[in-house]
Order: C-alpha cells, then sequence, then structure tokens
C-alpha cells in the first residue's frame, strides 16, 4: 500500500506567504518551516543552555518543522484574516486540527502517533517556544524586506517586535539580544 505523507510535505514549497502583501523576495511554507526549526531549535538550546531549562532541543525543532504542516490542505491564512476575531480564530484552529489529523492518517498506523505529536505537541513548553520562533521568523522576513526598501512591510515589523517582547522569554530576549542585530548587516560587513 502506497502512502502520501510525504509526498504531501514536499508540497510545502507550492504555499505562499504574506500573500495580501506585495513581496521582494517571496516566501513559501516550506521555507518557513525551515527557518522555523532553526530558530525554535536555537532558543531551545538557549533555554537549556544559557538558563538551565529541561527541554529536548531536537524535539522542538521537529515540532517547528511540522508546525504550519496542515496549510498543505487550507492554504496560508493571511494573519489580520486568521485573527480577525475570535469565533474565525477558533473555527480556523478546528480546520487546521482535521487538516493536521487527515495528513496523519495518510502514514502506516504504527507510524501515525509520532507524527501525530508533531502536527498537535500537547507541551506548552514546547508550544511556545516554536510560537516565538514562528513570530520571530516573520519579523526576521519584515526585517528583509525593509532592508530591499519595500516599505509595505513596516507595519508588520513593528507589530511582530512588539509582539516578540511581549512574550517574555528569556530565551527569546536572549536571541534578539545577542543574534537579532546581525540580521541588519550586509554580507560584506557580516565577514567584517
Amino acid at each position: 500500500m502506497s502512502h502520501s505523507f510525504f509526498a504531501y510535505i514536499a508540497r510545502m514549497r507550492y504555499i505562499g506567504r504574506w500573500g495580501l502583501m506585495r513581496n521582494t523576495d517571496p516566501e513559501n511554507v516550506q521555507e518557513h518551516s525551515h527557518m522555523v526549526a532553526v530558530l525554535a531549535h536555537a532558543l531551545a538550546v538557549i533555554r537549556r543552555d544559557k538558563f538551565g531549562g529541561a527541554i529536548d532541543p531536537g524535539h522542538v525543532a521537529a515540532v517547528a518543522l511540522y508546525h504550519d504542516a496542515p496549510e498543505i490542505f487550507t492554504g496560508d491564512l493571511p494573519t489580520p484574516v486568521k485573527y480577525a476575531n475570535p469565533a474565525i480564530q477558533t473555527a480556523y484552529k478546528a480546520v487546521e486540527a482535521q487538516a493536521a489529523a487527515r495528513l496523519t492518517a495518510m502514514l502506516p498506523p504504527e507510524l501515525q502517533p509520532a507524527y501525530a505529536a508533531l502536527l498537535g505537541e500537547p507541551d506548552p513548553a514546547v508550544q511556545a517556544l516554536v510560537k516565538a520562533a514562528d513570530k520571530l521568523s516573520a519579523h526576521l522576513k519584515c526585517l528583509e524586506e525593509l532592508k530591499a526598501g519595500n516599505r509595505e512591510f513596516q507595519s508588520a515589523a513593528r507589530q511582530t517586535r512588539q509582539a516578540l517582547e511581549d512574550y517574555h522569554l528569556p530565551e527569546l530576549d536572549y536571541f534578539l539580544e545577542h543574534f537579532l542585530p546581525a540580521f541588519s548587516l550586509t554580507l560584506d560587513e557580516l565577514q567584517g
């Protein structure tokens, strides 16, 4: 019997992000998920190694890698629409849960529990780091667009920065202080 889970996962690259905004460099869900996984892993390592938290960075990275997988079926609903009001947000979360269940069902039964755990992570500590990494990735996208002269992302950059500060996560604050400034440098400045 053939299973289509990974064939669907590979299609994440066809789902565009930031659909309501003009982009100088279009981003897809696969690229975004990779960056979120890198950032979530970093936040988990900082939590564990800098602040003494008990968390598995590899697991956090895996959850982040699949955090937008349900969008294979739902598409990337723009944030202003997704969070327009509590009713829409609740309905969309239900649609995402159904999409995650549909994806999981595309696996052999013996693999389903492992991937169901990634698509529906119940640990709030892991969820918090993935959510923070997701917002951090969005903020980095905004900074890239502003660096390219695209003023379309000014408001989003302010909003995502404020959201990051509002998390009050020590590992995120550490990342913002020690790693975020390098993202505004040119390649020559990074090498200098």
